[in-house]
């Protein structure tokens, strides 16, 4: 349903099991009847039509030959996720099911979404590359007649996981950098769907799966980091993620905005090397200076007043954005970061405005820290919690070095609160 929303279609579920699972393990499955699974598909083939229709746990050859019949009389385009074996192990189909699911479905089916040890068991094959991915989709293709085959590539070996297609004849691949996580429980439910959800939007079958390959590297890649088992996949990173971009520019438009209608006030604090202010999106899935967004070519004094070279842009500040990336890293709670010129006064009024201040001496900074990219914004971040005690600060004045100049920085959760802080500095 997740993945149904996030592809942005309208999902419905027929029920054909009900289990008890979590993370690491099924305690309990109870499947329902053939005629009620019937009757779920029925009522919203009734009701509203279905567009792609996509299966997962089946459960009992009963419930695979009602599935079976009841999609070839409807004639929706049907994806086949062929579950057999949960993530911890359990079985998901009793034994006599498979012959009728490889008999009965698979020849109605559109699309099978085998991963290698579904693909061994639906063909009998071993499988240990890609050329044997090849023959088995083939295989399944002309042996069951499945018009699109996949094979998933997450459990051959690779630097790539390559996800072999066989349709009309020839061979695709579609690959994306193996990850090392924890988050691939739903991965196979999670893929199909998506697939499902590309085909009732229009999209042939290949671009269908070219999709869906990228919605499920996003999903596994920034997944829910709970439970003891394998951690679930996060099918909403894939609408989240521009989302959060969309939202941080607004958010840092707004702040510019508080600039524009006190430019004046400003104008007179922007340093020698100008000013800028940034802002990372939600920390979950910021990687790097990309992931934050500034004004390009910085905040200037136009004849007396402050004025944004540019509209907000992502990656358009380097320096802010390994700042503001350094807390991140250190869990700390900062997300915008704004600088200004550097006066002792203002840093005294910073104190008696009750603002968490830290003064970091950049001449103090150790030579290799100097040398490394980005050293040295983690090194002024560490220098100033360290001072705090670990609490993020308001102001980081930063007294500089030879060749940089002194500047103090304001920190904030947001970037309208950092010119909300500035701003009672500077009046």
């Amino acid at each position: 349903m997740k993945t149904f929303a996030a592809m942005g279609v309208h999902g419905t579920t027929a029920l054909t099991c009900v289990t008890a699972q979590n993370t690491y393990e099924v305690r309990e499955a109870q499947c329902l009847a053939p005629s009620l699974v019937r009757s779920q598909i029925m009522a919203v083939w009734d009701d509203m039509g279905i567009d792609a229709g996509k299966t997962g746990m089946l459960g009992t050859r009963e419930i695979i030959e009602e599935v079976a019949s009841t999609v070839s009389k409807l004639g929706f385009p049907l994806v086949v996720d062929p579950v057999m074996v949960a993530k911890s192990g359990a079985p998901l189909i009793s034994d006599d099911a498979v012959d009728v699911l490889r008999r009965r479905l698979l020849p109605v089916a559109k699309v099978v979404t085998p991963n290698r040890p579904e693909a061994e068991r639906l063909t009998g094959m071993k499988i240990a590359s890609e050329k044997d991915a090849e023959r088995a989709a083939e295989y399944i293709n002309k042996e069951y007649g499945t018009e699109v085959v996949v094979v998933k590539g997450g459990h051959l070996e690779g630097a790539e996981a390559v996800d072999v297609v066989y349709y009309k004849g020839s061979f695709h691949k579609f690959s994306t950098p193996r990850l090392e996580s924890r988050a691939t429980h739903g991965t196979g439910c999670a893929y199909s769907a998506a697939i499902a959800a590309a085909l009732a939007k229009g999209l042939d079958p290949l671009e269908a799966i070219k999709t869906a390959k990228r919605f499920i590297y996003t999903a596994i890649k920034y997944g829910v980091s709970r439970g003891k088992g394998h951690w679930p996949v996060n099918p909403t990173a894939w609408v989240e993620i521009p989302a959060e971009r969309w939202r941080a520019a607004q958010e840092l438009n707004a702040a510019l905005d508080l600039i524009r209608r006190n430019a004046a006030v400003f104008a007179k604090a922007i340093p020698e090397v100008q000013s800028n202010i940034g802002y990372v999106i939600d920390p979950r899935y910021a990687e790097g200076p990309g992931d934050i967004v500034a004004v390009p070519g910085r905040i200037v004094n136009y004849m007396g007043e402050a004025r944004p070279s540019g509209p907000p842009t992502f990656g358009a500040s380097s320096h802010t954005a390994r700042k503001i990336l350094a807390f991140v890293k250190k869990g700390a709670e900062v997300r915008a970061a704004m600088n200004i010129r550097y006066s002792p006064h203002l840093v005294e009024k910073a104190k008696s405005l009750g603002f968490r201040v830290a003064v970091v001496d950049r001449r103090k900074e150790p030579e290799e820290v100097k040398q490394v990219e980005g050293g040295s914004m983690a090194w002024v971040v560490g220098e100033a919690l360290s001072q705090t005690g670990g609490a993020p600060p308001d102001i980081i004045a930063d007294l500089g070095d030879w060749g940089k100049e002194p500047q103090i920085t304001i920190l904030g959760r947001s970037p309208v609160e950092v010119v909300e802080k500035a701003l009672r500095l500077l009046t």
